[in-house]
């Protein structure tokens, strides 16, 4: 059935292990805690885009309130439901974070875990953060986290392929990533996850780093004001040696 909803297919490759990619629980607090911190009007409502399993939305629904979850990916929105049976104050939406409408405003919209990466033209994230500028109330606040250019093109030490591996607490566990910078910005990954029954799980991601330069840009253009640049969400500067990058904007 066509949702006219143009989904990439990367829940279809991550259903089941995604969570498993961002194993660190304490990650996935900081991020939470910075963005309570940072939301001008909880009352005001919260939306990310992006919102995958719900990893940041449940437990932050916890603290602000109400959270409405955009995500392209049907199987990621189920993995979501699931999750709530447990807790959790998230409604779940099938949509496109390009085209996304509404006839709510929110306070807070947020998109995390490198989201805005996975759109990989100029336009259609420059469409994705006019689409958010568009949902917030005067007042309101853009949050966006994504992979940082400087940091990873560093990684490769010169090189346009390398592979590394990040191992996980428990034996025999971990995930070996093939990483490949494309022309025209874009970043190939395949992730290999290693499981402790021996059995392994294979994703491909394809993203377009961008800077903060960039995300300002995007920003500017949708008449939102620039803030704040972050390299973790407790507030520490931004860094080109950060993998990953916090901006933050107001719309007046």
């Amino acid at each position: 059935m066509d949702t006219g909803v143009d989904d990439i297919g990367y829940g279809r490759q991550f259903e089941g292990w995604y969570d498993r990619l961002i194993p660190d629980d304490r990650l996935t607090a900081e991020a939470v805690k910075g963005l309570q911190a940072r939301h001008p009007a909880p009352e005001a409502g919260t939306l990310e885009f992006g919102v995958g399993t719900g990893r940041i939305a449940i437990p932050l629904s916890r603290s602000v309130g109400h959270v409405t979850g955009v995500d392209s990916s049907p199987e990621m929105l189920d993995a979501l439901r699931v999750k709530l049976k447990d807790g959790g104050d998230v409604t779940p939406v099938h949509g496109d974070i390009r085209d996304y409408t509404s006839e709510s405003r929110y306070g807070m919209v947020y998109s995390v875990c490198a989201t805005l990466s996975c759109l990989t033209t100029p336009e259609d994230q420059q469409r994705a953060v006019q689409c958010a500028a568009d949902l917030l109330v005067p007042g309101g606040r853009l949050v966006i986290e994504t992979h940082n250019k400087p940091a990873i093109v560093r990684l490769h030490e010169g090189l346009t392929r390398t592979t590394y591996f990040v191992p996980y607490p428990e034996p025999g566990t971990g995930v070996q990533t093939h990483s490949t910078l494309l022309d025209g910005g874009l970043w190939q990954c395949s992730h290999i996850l290693y499981q402790s029954d021996g059995t392994t799980r294979v994703g491909n991601e394809l993203t377009r780093l961008t800077t903060p330069d960039d995300v300002d840009g995007y920003a500017r253009a949708a008449g939102l004001e620039p803030e704040a640049r972050m390299s973790r969400w407790d507030g520490t500067p931004y860094s080109e040696q950060a993998p990953l990058f916090m901006c933050c904007y107001v719309k007046p």
